[in-house]
């Protein structure tokens, strides 16, 4: 067939031959794993998307410098453990709760219009915190900048994975992941710069507002995605998008125009079965039209086999990333270090945050060769050892209560050897959390049909701040309570359960299209399936 009429033929003959379309235009044929890598364009989209990524770990990473650089600069009266704990959970329960409302907004609105939302509540919630005088104001602060993450921590990783060549999502989806942790980074170098300074803390969460701003004013040159734009009935505009992320070359538009066929099958199966279970009575105003999908939505992904089983594996992988401890480090490792005696707290927990980067950028190399699922099989042992050892060292070390080692950090001094031990331990935890946990539960969007991919995303999402509320709410008190040692040792248990859940449940994604990935999970977990595709690819390639 020539270019012209390639470009002439619908995409879909008609409602009831589709299939035979596609096989007659040689789409079974068309190999997405002969791209050799991504075209400049979609890393431009995919840098400009990470900006958010990069303002969610500034925001989740900052906190910790900012706890032990307040002061009495609140209410007039030192942090407790209540306001330390409020603070900084206050966050993630908003974000738990701006997840799956945003994800029903990313179906209506567009991805792209979501993360312009969520660059709008970065800028009033840095602001407001910087401004703010007493303990509840930096409480409210901090509760619109965790609407802002809880946003764009499920958008921006759907939108880069819904424009990704299937060969590279992975690495680029994990882009969003290195801007979070770059983001974590840069926090603790101003938290360690401004720690010194009177008020400092105030400069630390004021410039937050900026990359948003900066994303805020570059987002109008950002494409929406070619699936939501297929799902809106925008077929042209899908395919302009397409072009520019796959390039040019005959070859490449083969490639577009099996992919934009895949899509829009897709779409037409899920709305042929909306109209299968739409009732007679159904509401007919467009308010009602829309409460009723949204309804639909919620229904299809419990009902049905294969996107509950996706939901109960994302809501997993992104419950089990918080429940292992990881953001205590990031919220509270300020205060971790002055507690063993570290005279540079905000500095020495620096290592913790560069770790992080450090890993994540193993993590950008390895997952699509390497796999999600074996990376994590890899990876969660590493972490086990880690905290394993960081509960041992604590049995050594006297720990006073929080207030007295934050005021006093140098009289706190506990022996030159185990808090070294403790620093150590808690790097090696976090480089096995950045290679595999850190990375592979944001791939979530892939395991979802396009038809309740944000919904399922953002409920993924709604999980993972419900458990990093959780960590945030209880690790203090549980350091008191329970002890670090019985803390530390809790999150190993945890951990091990994870890689038992992994081995059981996740199966192996990469190197499938988004279409492909949810027949997996039609009549099972298709773990064993997706292994033997995945050594077969392996083969095929080597």
């Amino acid at each position: 067939m020539t270019d012209a009429a390639a470009a002439s033929e619908p995409l879909i003959h008609s409602h009831g031959h589709h299939s035979d379309y596609a096989e007659s235009n040689g789409e079974a044929d068309v190999d997405e794993g002969t791209l050799v890598r991504p075209g400049v364009f979609i890393w431009v989209l995919t840098f400009c998307a990470g900006v958010s990524g990069l303002l969610f770990g500034y925001d989740t990473g900052v906190i910790s410098s900012t706890l032990v650089s307040i002061g009495t600069d609140l209410s007039a009266h030192p942090l407790s453990t209540l306001d330390k704990s409020l603070i900084t959970s206050s966050t993630s329960l908003f974000a738990l709760i701006a997840s799956p409302l945003t994800g029903v907004l990313a179906d209506h609105w567009g991805r792209k219009r979501v993360i312009l939302l969520a660059d709008v509540l970065f800028v009033g919630g840095a602001l407001w915190q910087a401004l703010t005088a007493t303990v509840w104001g930096m409480i409210i602060g901090r509760s619109i900048v965790g609407l802002a993450v809880g946003s764009a921590s499920f958008v921006v990783p759907l939108y880069i994975s819904e424009l990704s060549p299937s060969p590279f999502r992975g690495r680029l989806v994990t882009v969003a992941s290195l801007f979070i942790t770059g983001g974590q980074v840069v926090a603790y170098i101003v938290g360690w710069l401004f720690s010194t300074h009177a008020h400092g803390w105030r400069w630390m969460v004021g410039l937050g507002a900026l990359p948003a701003a900066i994303q805020f004013l570059i987002l109008g040159f950002m494409p929406e995605t070619p699936r939501w734009l297929i799902k809106a009935s925008h077929k042209d505009q899908a395919k302009r998008v397409l072009l520019q992320v796959y390039g040019g070359g005959d070859e490449i538009k083969n490639i577009v125009d099996a992919v934009l066929r895949r899509v829009e099958r897709e779409v037409l199966e899920e709305e042929e079965a909306a109209r299968g279970r739409a009732h007679p009575e159904a509401p007919k105003h467009e308010l009602g039209v829309k409460l009723a999908k949204i309804n639909d939505g919620f229904a299809q992904l419990i009902a049905v086999d294969g996107n509950r089983r996706a939901l109960i594996i994302a809501c997993m992988l992104q419950g089990f990333q918080q429940l292992c401890g990881f953001n205590s480090l990031m919220y509270f490792s300020a205060t971790i270090f002055s507690l063993v005696g570290f005279r540079s707290p905000t500095l020495t927990s620096l290592s913790i945050a560069l770790t992080n980067f450090a890993f994540t950028l193993v993590a950008f190399h390895s997952i699509d060769r390497v796999g999600r699922r074996r990376i994590l099989l890899y990876s969660i042992p590493i972490m086990v050892i880690g905290l394993s050892l960081c509960s041992v060292a604590f049995n050594f070390v006297n720990i006073p209560s929080h207030e007295v080692a934050t005021n006093n950090p140098a009289e706190n001094v506990a022996g030159a050897v185990w808090p070294v031990v403790i620093l150590v331990a808690m790097i090696i935890y976090v480089a096995g959390y950045a290679i595999g946990m850190g990375n592979v539960p944001w791939q979530q969007s892939e395991l979802f049909p396009l038809s309740v991919r944000s919904l399922g995303s953002g409920l993924a999402t709604a999980t993972n701040w419900g458990s990093n509320f959780l960590i945030g709410l209880t690790f203090l008190p549980m350091m008191e309570g329970l002890t670090p040692v019985g803390t530390f040792a809790l999150y190993t248990v945890i951990c091990i359960a994870c890689w038992f859940t992994v081995w059981r449940i996740y199966p192996e994604t990469c190197g499938l299209s988004l279409e492909e990935v949810g027949g997996l999970l039609k009549d099972g977990w298709g773990v064993q399936d997706s292994v033997r595709r995945a050594r077969e690819r392996k083969h095929a390639t080597s």
